[in-house]
């Protein structure tokens, strides 16, 4: 978001593909997501099916498996219309979400597509998640996947309208959040496949140690929220030495056995309403309750239990071990897949600031190493100086993408804020932008079909940065065309 490479890239990362989308479901901050998505929100949840190659690099390994798709075409123009991919990220793809992309669809008379990423949802090459399994789950494979499909289904729109094998049609690739950094890579990578590339909230810069990412949290936060989330986690780290049990029972965590597990679940809570443009949904109730002498740790619980958990559908769950250690394919094993990406590639390791944090300091370099090696065995380990080599980091040195990002998102440290000629870059400044607030709808208004604007607390600065975006998609398409 996370959710719309939470990497969610760590962990946060961890969160929201459509705005549940979490792509897909809800995932939460570990993930990077995007956002909450119902049936009655998508343009399309008919399953399409397509034969992906499982390793790209071999010469020899001809292995196969089925990757889920969904094609909206209502606003295409036939047969020359453009073709907006919408890539799907870390975690199940359940349809062509009604967001912004859908208004953008329309406005340039264009196809949409989505393609599921390799090992999630129903797109998984094994019947086990076993970590030997997981060799084939990176980043890399999955933009050769989009370059194959992305030639696949452009055949299969010649054969369709009866047309040349040599005619395309102009390709324009969307992404937020993880795989907002896909839709840049691959068109650093595949330029010639693309016209263009819109990475909204794109995590392109691996991470190692992130405490810029709770330094943002607090600055989003203002002065008083960050005083009280402070004196919420201290209480919060007595209460868990006193009555360890109870504590945990007041955010429906107790099958959390791990203390400092569970200490990531509460700094994780505090992240989902700022990341997603709802910063007064935990510091309204919780600076009353500091002022007015109330239980902070019962006002926090309440945020937990009827927002974070009521609304976005965040669990415990998800920051069980023993859930993460599980092996089988479901719908739930996001999780573990993302956490092994996070422990290959990418790390955005949430580490606690030095000073005034609003995490606890258990939740250190040392604890996600140690998740890691828990998840799946030693010597595994994130390679961030080689994914930054190979990309490029936020100074990927690619053209025609555009960086968009909230202002009040603590992912932006990890995505690409100043512009230059071809890779324009913009932040959308008030104080609800979160995580993919351009295309997922507007700030605190999650479910709003295709993001109306007018239900911001700062519609204008959201439009400002749509308006920009426009003008540089009619512009690149048109190259594409001449």
């Amino acid at each position: 978001m996370s959710s719309e490479l939470g990497f969610a890239l760590l962990t946060t990362f961890t969160v929201l593909l459509s705005y549940l989308s979490f792509s897909n479901g809800l995932l939460q901050p570990r993930r990077i997501s995007h956002g909450l998505s119902k049936s009655s929100k998508y343009l399309t949840r008919d399953e399409l099916w397509f034969t992906q190659t499982l390793d790209h690099y071999s010469l020899s390994d001809h292995r196969k498996f089925r990757q889920r798709y969904y094609e909206y075409l209502d606003h295409l123009r036939v047969p020359d219309g453009p073709i907006f991919l919408m890539i799907c990220g870390e975690g199940p793809c359940n349809g062509i979400t009604n967001n912004y992309i859908s208004v953008l669809a329309k406005k340039f008379d264009a196809g949409i597509v989505s393609l599921e990423h390799r090992y999630y949802g129903k797109s998984s090459p094994f019947k086990s998640l076993a970590t030997k399994n997981l060799k084939y789950l990176s980043s890399k494979q999955a933009l050769s996947d989009l370059a194959t499909f992305r030639q696949y289904y452009q055949d299969s729109l010649n054969v369709k309208f009866n047309r040349s094998s040599n005619v395309e049609n102009p390709w324009f690739f969307f992404g937020v959040s993880y795989s907002g950094a896909l839709s840049a890579w691959f068109r650093l990578k595949f330029p010639h496949l693309t016209c263009g590339s819109l990475a909204s909230s794109a995590v392109v810069r691996a991470v190692y140690e992130f405490p810029e990412f709770d330094q943002q949290i607090a600055e989003s936060a203002g002065p008083e929220c960050e005083t009280a989330l402070q004196e919420t986690n201290k209480l919060l780290e007595l209460g868990l030495k006193v009555n360890n049990r109870a504590v945990k029972a007041l955010f429906n965590a107790t099958e959390l056995d791990v203390d400092a597990d569970f200490l990531y679940l509460i700094a994780d809570a505090g992240v989902m309403a700022i990341q997603y443009g709802n910063p007064d949904k935990l510091c309204v109730p919780l600076v009353e309750a500091q002022k007015n002498g109330g239980d902070l740790v019962e006002a926090y619980a309440k945020y937990v239990r009827e927002f974070c958990m009521g609304v976005f559908g965040l669990s415990s769950k998800t920051y069980s071990r023993k859930h993460l250690l599980d092996t089988a394919v479901t719908l739930e094993s996001a999780d573990r897949l993302w956490w092994f990406q996070v422990c290959t590639e990418v790390a955005y390791f949430q580490v606690a600031p030095a000073n005034d944090s609003i995490r606890s300091h258990q939740i250190n370099t040392e604890y996600h190493l140690d998740l890691c090696k828990s998840l799946f065995g030693k010597g595994v380990y994130p390679e961030v100086d080689a994914t930054n080599l190979y990309y490029g980091s936020d100074k990927i040195a690619a053209t025609k993408i555009i960086f968009t990002n909230g202002s009040q998102d603590p992912w932006r440290h990890a995505s690409k804020q100043t512009s230059s000629p071809d890779l324009p870059s913009y932040i959308m400044t008030c104080h609800n932008c979160g995580h993919g607030s351009d295309l997922r709808g507007c700030p605190q208004s999650a479910m709003v079909i295709e993001g109306d604007a007018q239900n911001c607390s700062s519609p204008d600065a959201v439009n400002k940065v749509r308006q920009h975006m426009i003008k540089h998609i009619d512009l690149w398409l048109s190259e594409c065309r001449g």
